[in-house]
Formats: structure tokens, C-alpha cells, sequence
């Protein structure tokens, strides 16, 4: 049968500091069975599949919904990629040409064919203001990829998600996006954002800091995120549970605790303060890019995976990990098909990079488990679903840490893929300091974060809807909070032969629209 038909078958403040408490605790809950209490829906949405059907779309956004409030006033966009028209066609009609967008990217040569595009098309419409980002290092990009909503009713919102803004990215590609509650205007200045470091991670006003210092690199060498800072700075960050994880381009001290820290330093300091649960986990990699990492694995072994199995927990044992990229026999079959792989990168040309695969293979895993020369492994911890995006190919990031008990530890939606460009490099041996190239933005959150009445709750995968199905009755009760999961499981590990998708090597074999491939210039990333 027909491998790609095969698979169409196959188918305030008193309240805060409760629900921080648990941050403290450093014994991790006991390993039990869920009883099913409040079940609370996923901090992050999938973002809608235009040619999926209505059923694998449930709970799922669109730009619109996002951007289609007439009450919106002004709207700064930070990303990699912008079509100022299909921006502005997310916005109500009544305000489309009154909302003052703010698109900030990082562009930073006026030759620069995207630039001179974004030019363009920005003088077309008297409401939208371009911001340059400062691009420090060489081989750095803008990447992050976030919003920030005013509206005239006095409130502002935040969201962080995994899409550029232009159309291939909000139709069949997966992406999730992280949406604050609407934040109020505060009654008075607040004072609380002056302390930085003092505050407890996960917290609103933490939240605010540390997005108020990433805002504030921006002025590098010029004015570009000043106004957003000095409006931003009086709104209440109070109901936000979610720590911001962030990387600024330039060479950062690691030393002191009242300093921000970024890309993987900012995780590890994170960590330091979520509890986890003890016995065997693995931490989930999930990216659309994976970079040249070097011959050995150092780097990701020390810097990067040794951040990530940071926690509060004492004495826990180091998480095993898992890469989950797609092949080329995925991208072939995808909605899309190769199309799809234009944005989605690594090499395996070079002997370096041959080196590099010899590492990661063990790790690597499919986006759709339903690939006939994948093996399920018999370790894999017993959660099963279906994402109903196996045939979306993914532009997602997230990082995930499941535990012995089939629950979630923490999870991480972000722009940042596996890189040194994104995470940092490692330490200098002889300043201690680190090196980033690119700019970040991303959240973490974890259950006793978003338990809003509970000491202690659990965090459990949730397929195809935000909110977690029924779960066992056993003693106790605890919080239900779902994540909804942007791949199906249990993970299928890569077969001997198979290789990671590489979008800058030609394809012969047609794909699922009849289609061969040869890589063309102007990837997004």
C-alpha cells in the first residue's frame, strides 16, 4: 500500500504568594495516581490548521483571534519574518487603519533584500512604524517572536508564540502561541519592578522585570523599544503565572544573582527553583532547526542539557533526552509537502556534521509516529495520543520534561532551537563569560505555578483539546492541569537508516503534491 495513503488511514498579592509557596518546598510530591479534580486548560494554544478538519482544530487560535479585538489601539510585533499585509488583515475592519503597529526586526543592513520589502510595504500604510533591532553579533538573528497588545480599555497583553508573521506560518505549519490575561492599568507606579532578582520566579511581577530588561537591550545604539518600556511599566503583571526566558545578543557576566541572565544561564537559574519528582524522566526536545553543534558533544551535553536538568529537587537523577525533528519521508507527506521544509534546517554534509548526527541519532525521534522503519522503544513510558498534526510539519519549539509518573515536571514554549547562536555559548575559560548570538524570547511554566487553589496539582499531556480527559480516582485529590501537545506519543525513535529532514539537499522522490525539491533562498527561520 501507498505509504502516504497508509498514513491517511492510520489516522492578589495574598493569592500569589499561595500559589508560589510550593516553590520552596524542595521534597517533590510523592508519586501517586491522578484523582481527577479541577481540570485546568493548557497554558499555550496550537495555532489553527487551515486544511485539517474542525474536530483535530479544537481549542486551537488564529492570528484573527489574536489581533481581531476592535478594541485594539496599538500592537508592537517582534519576529524574524513580517508581512505587513497579512499583519494587517488580522486586525478588526473598523480599526485596521488606526492601530499603530510597531514591527520590530532585525534587518540591520538598508541593502538587505528583506529589509528593503519591509520598507516597502511599511510605506504603504501611514500606521506602521519599523524598528530596527541592534545586531551585535555577526551571525545573530532576530528571531524572537512575541506581541504586545494595548487596548482602549486600559488593558495591555503579552503573547509569545513560534510563528513568523506571514501566511505559510498561520495556515498548515504547527506553531502554539502563550497568551497573558489581560493586564490592567496600575492605579498607582509600581515599585515592586525595581527589585529584580528579589522577586520569586514565576511570578507576575518577576515576569515584568525580566521582560522590562530584555525591552531595555534594545537600546543598544539607538531608541527602538523605549516608548514600550515606559508604557508598559504601569500595567499589573500581578495575574501572569509563567517565567520569561529570554537571550540578548553579546557577550553577558554569568556572575551575581541580581543580574538578568539569558538563553541557557536564564533556564538553569530558572530551574533552580522547580520542583521535580524523583525516579527516571526524560526531557523532550522538540525544534524545527538544529544547528551546527561541533564534532563533539560537548556543548550540548555540559552547557545545554546540563541546564535543562537543573531543579529544586535534591539528588535527582540526570533526565535522559530525546530530539524529536522530522525526516525527509515526513516533510514529503506533510500537509504541505516539501514546501513545508523551507523553514525547517540542519546539515549533514560535512564530515563535522556527519560527526554531529553520530551523536544525536540515539536521541533522534519522529514528529509523526507512524513512520514504518521507526521502532517504538520498549523504555518509553506508557502515554499514548494522537496530536492530529502529524501531517502539519512542525515550526514549534518546546521543551518538555515528563517523569516516571506519565506527568510533566515543566514545559517551555519558545523561538530559541538547538543552537549555540540561540542558547550561548559555553562559559569562557577565561572571563566566565558567555557569548549569544540571536534574539530569544520564550515561557516555562510548571503545575504548582498554575495551581490557583491547590498546594499541590499535576500536569498531564492533552490531546486534540486544552483541557486534560479523565484521569484515574485513587486517594487525594489534585490539580489537573493539561498540556496540550503538539505531537503524538509514545515517541518513535528514528530507524538505523533513517536521516533528519535537510532542506538544502535536493529531493527526487515526489512528494505527496507530486512535487521534487531543490531548496530555494529566503528561509524562514
Amino acid at each position: 500500500m501507498d505509504r502516504s495513503r497508509k498514513r491517511n488511514l492510520d489516522n492578589e498579592e495574598d493569592e500569589e504568594s499561595r500559589a508560589l509557596s510550593s516553590l520552596s518546598r524542595p521534597i517533590s510530591p510523592p508519586r501517586k495516581r491522578i484523582r481527577q479534580g479541577q481540570a485546568q486548560k493548557s497554558p499555550w494554544q496550537l495555532t489553527r490548521i487551515r486544511d485539517l478538519p474542525g474536530e483535530l482544530n479544537r481549542d486551537a487560535v488564529g492570528l484573527r483571534d489574536i489581533l481581531g479585538d476592535p478594541l485594539i489601539t496599538e500592537c508592537w510585533q517582534f519576529n524574524f519574518l513580517h508581512d505587513i499585509p497579512f499583519v494587517l488583515s488580522a486586525f478588526d475592519d473598523m480599526v485596521r487603519n488606526k492601530v499603530q503597529l510597531h514591527v520590530v526586526h532585525g534587518f540591520w543592513k538598508k541593502d538587505d533584500e528583506s529589509r528593503v520589502v519591509l520598507s516597502d510595504q511599511a510605506a504603504q500604510f501611514h500606521n506602521v512604524h519599523l524598528h530596527c533591532a541592534p545586531m551585535p553579533e555577526m551571525f545573530g538573528t532576530h528571531h524572537s517572536k512575541m506581541m504586545v497588545i494595548f487596548r482602549s480599555d486600559d488593558t495591555a497583553q503579552v503573547a509569545i508564540h513560534t510563528a513568523n508573521m506571514i501566511p505559510k506560518d498561520w495556515t498548515n505549519m504547527t506553531n502554539a502561541v502563550w497568551r497573558s490575561p489581560r493586564l490592567p492599568r496600575l492605579g498607582e507606579q509600581d515599585t515592586l519592578f525595581q527589585q529584580g532578582q528579589q522577586l520569586p520566579i514565576g511570578s507576575g511581577t518577576r515576569f515584568k522585570v525580566d521582560l522590562l530588561e530584555y525591552l531595555k537591550h534594545y537600546e543598544l545604539y539607538r531608541p527602538t523599544c523605549k516608548q514600550l518600556v515606559d508604557r508598559l511599566v504601569n500595567f499589573d503583571f500581578s495575574s501572569i503565572r509563567a517565567a520569561f526566558i529570554a537571550s540578548v545578543p553579546g557577550r553577558h557576566n554569568l556572575g551575581g544573582a541580581r543580574r538578568p541572565a539569558w538563553g541557557w544561564a536564564a533556564v538553569q537559574r530558572c530551574l533552580r527553583h522547580v520542583p521535580v519528582e524523583r525516579g527516571r524522566s526524560h526531557i523532550v526536545v522538540q525544534i524545527s532547526s538544529i544547528a551546527t553543534l561541533g564534532a563533539k558533544d560537548d556543548w550540548l551535553q555540559r552547557t545545554l542539557f546540563d541546564s535543562l536538568a537543573t531543579s529544586l529537587t535534591p539528588n535527582t537523577r540526570r533526565p535522559g533526552f530525546k530530539v524529536v525533528f522530522p525526516t525527509a519521508d515526513e516533510i514529503r507527506n506533510s500537509i504541505d509537502g516539501y514546501a513545508s521544509g523551507r523553514s525547517i534546517h540542519t546539515k549533514i554534509q560535512s564530515p563535522q556534521q556527519l560527526r554531529q548526527l553520530g551523536y544525536l541519532r540515539p536521541m533522534l525521534h519522529h514528529w509523526a509516529n507512524d513512520c514504518a522503519d521507526g521502532a517504538k522503544l520498549p523504555e518509553e513510558p506508557p502515554i499514548s495520543g494522537d496530536s492530529g498534526r502529524d501531517r502539519a510539519a512542525p515550526h514549534i519549539k518546546t521543551y518538555i520534561r515528563f517523569n516516571e509518573s506519565n506527568t510533566i515536571d515543566w514545559a517551555m514554549l519558545t523561538s530559541a532551537n538547538m543552537s549555540k547562536q540561540a542558547w550561548g555559548e559555553a562559559p569562557s575559560s577565561t572571563t566566565g563569560n558567555i557569548r549569544i548570538a540571536s534574539w530569544e524570547v520564550g515561557v516555562l511554566v510548571w503545575p504548582e505555578l498554575l495551581c490557583e487553589d491547590h498546594r499541590d496539582g499535576v500536569m498531564v499531556s492533552s490531546f486534540q483539546s486544552d483541557t486534560p480527559g479523565a484521569a484515574p480516582v485513587t486517594e487525594g485529590q489534585r490539580a489537573i492541569i493539561g498540556l496540550r501537545m503538539p505531537y503524538s506519543m509514545p515517541l518513535q525513535a528514528y530507524g538505523k537508516d533513517e536521516v533528519p529532514w535537510v532542506a538544502t539537499a535536493a529531493h527526487s522522490e515526489p512528494d505527496c503534491k507530486g512535487c521534487t525539491w531543490m531548496y530555494p533562498t529566503g528561509d524562514s527561520a
